[in-house]
C-alpha cells in the first residue's frame, strides 16, 4: 500500500479543509485588493464626493449639498488619449470644481462665464460676453452693504480702482488684460463667477482659472444636509468629528430630503 493511501481520512479532511479556508483568505484578500484599486482609480479619475462650504452658488447650490463631480469630462489638456475618450471641452455655463489659485488650493466650485478669446464686461449687473448679453437664469442679485464697484461694473479701465477684496496679485495683473472696457479671457484661462452674484469671491477679485486647475463638473446632489458656513469654518479633525457625530444623530430632520439624487446644471 503507498504512503498516500496510509494518510487517516480524518487528517485527509482536516488538511482539505485547511487548504479551502486558505484559499477563501486569499480570495477574500485579492477581492478587498481589487476593490481598494478600483475604488483609488474611481476616485482619482471618474468621479469624486465634495461639499458646499458657502452660500457663492446660491441658489443653485446650497450650503451642506454633497455632490459626486464627474472628472472624466473635460478634456482640453493636450494628452493623446483624449481623442480616444468621449471628453468634451469647457463651454460657458458649466459648472466647475477647481483648485483656487491661491494659498492652500482649496477646491472651490463656480460657474464658468468667460471661456479662452471671450470679452467680458460687466454694466449695472449685467454680464456681456463679445458685446452680447448673457442670458443668466440661474443668478441671483440682493442689496449689498457697503457699495462693491466690481458688483456692478466689471472691469476697472484705469488704476484708480477701489482694491477691497481682491487678490493683490490679480491688481496688479487686471489691467494686462483690459482692452478698452473689455477683460479678454487669455488661453487655456476661464472667468467664473459665483450665481449669488453680491456674495461671491470669484474671477473679478482674484483672477483666471486655470485649465490645469480645474477638477471637474458636479452632476448630482447624492445628500443635502441643513448647515451654514460657520459649520464647515472650523477644519480640525475634533470639529470634524463633532460634526459627523451631531449629523449622524439629527440625520432625519438634517436632511434636506427634497434635494436627494438632483442633478447640477
Amino acid at each position: 500500500m503507498s504512503e498516500a493511501a496510509q494518510v487517516p481520512a480524518g487528517d485527509a479532511a482536516v488538511g482539505g479543509k485547511e487548504e479551502r479556508e486558505r484559499t477563501s483568505l486569499r480570495e477574500y484578500g485579492e477581492s478587498l485588493l481589487v476593490t481598494i484599486i478600483l475604488a483609488l482609480f474611481g476616485t482619482t479619475f471618474v468621479v469624486q464626493a465634495f461639499k458646499i462650504p458657502s452660500p457663492s452658488m446660491e441658489p443653485t447650490l446650497l450650503v451642506g449639498d454633497h455632490l459626486l463631480v464627474n472628472k472624466f469630462i473635460f478634456g482640453g489638456t493636450g494628452a493623446p488619449y483624449e481623442e480616444l475618450l468621449p471628453y468634451r471641452s469647457i463651454r460657458r455655463g458649466d459648472v466647475l470644481v477647481f483648485k483656487f489659485p491661491y494659498g492652500d488650493h482649496a477646491h472651490y466650485v463656480k460657474r464658468v462665464i468667460g471661456i479662452p478669446g471671450d470679452r467680458l464686461r460687466i454694466a449695472d449687473q449685467q454680464v456681456f460676453v463679445n458685446g452680447e448679453p448673457l442670458l443668466e437664469p440661474y443668478k441671483a442679485h440682493d442689496y449689498q452693504e457697503p457699495y462693491d464697484p466690481f458688483g456692478s461694473n466689471f472691469p476697472p479701465t484705469n488704476r484708480f480702482f477701489l482694491r477691497r477684496n481682491v487678490q493683490p496679485e490679480w491688481a496688479e495683473r487686471i489691467l494686462d488684460h483690459v482692452d478698452g472696457d473689455e477683460l479678454v479671457v487669455p488661453p487655456n484661462r476661464y472667468f467664473v463667477m459665483g450665481d449669488n452674484r453680491d456674495h461671491s469671491l470669484d474671477s473679478r477679485y482674484w483672477g483666471f482659472v486655470d485649465r490645469e486647475a480645474v477638477m471637474g463638473r458636479p452632476i448630482l446632489i447624492y445628500w443635502s444636509v441643513d448647515a451654514t458656513s460657520a459649520d464647515y469654518s472650523d477644519r480640525s479633525l475634533m470639529s470634524r468629528l463633532i460634526g459627523l457625530l451631531d449629523t449622524l444623530v439629527h440625520l432625519p430632520v438634517k436632511t434636506r430630503w427634497w434635494r436627494m439624487f438632483r442633478g447640477v446644471h
